[in-house]
């Protein structure tokens, strides 16, 4: 049986009918995953959007210190934090009207979890988009 943070609808939901990502964590530094996740998601037709604390404009997209700065809709909320920092991300989600939450490889909350999907909002935790759009075709 599949954990039930990994449901591969949930996944696939935000894979296919979700459009614009905000993207915790992602700063200037091409070195970092999420840098590279980012930029997977622009080339397959995501906007991104920079959430960080000093908000730099990255890959073209102009950042926001947090999610609540954000003055449109966002769809998904991907979080590169630490497991035990990302929960809040999960809450502030829910609280601006997220369709979804994503915690990358690793970034495990399950008491988030519960809050998240309780609140309606679906979310997946501990993969990546990199490894899940494959097994989607």
């Amino acid at each position: 049986m599949t954990a039930p943070w990994l449901d591969p609808d949930d996944i696939r939901f935000m894979l296919e009918d979700c459009d614009t990502w905000a993207v915790v964590g992602l700063s200037g530094d091409p070195g970092r995953t999420a840098y590279s996740i980012a930029r997977l998601l622009q080339q397959r037709g995501k906007r991104i959007v920079p959430v960080h604390p000093d908000a730099p404009t990255v890959l073209g997209e102009q950042g926001y210190a947090s999610l609540a700065d954000i003055p449109f809709p966002v769809d998904v909320v991907d979080v590169f934090r630490r497991s035990e920092f990302a929960g809040e991300f999960a809450d502030e989600a829910v609280a601006v009207g997220a369709k979804a939450v994503w915690f990358q490889l690793g970034v495990v909350d399950h008491d988030a979890f519960r809050r998240t999907t309780a609140a309606g909002v679906r979310m997946v935790m501990d993969t990546c988009p990199a490894m899940e759009w494959p097994a989607l075709s």
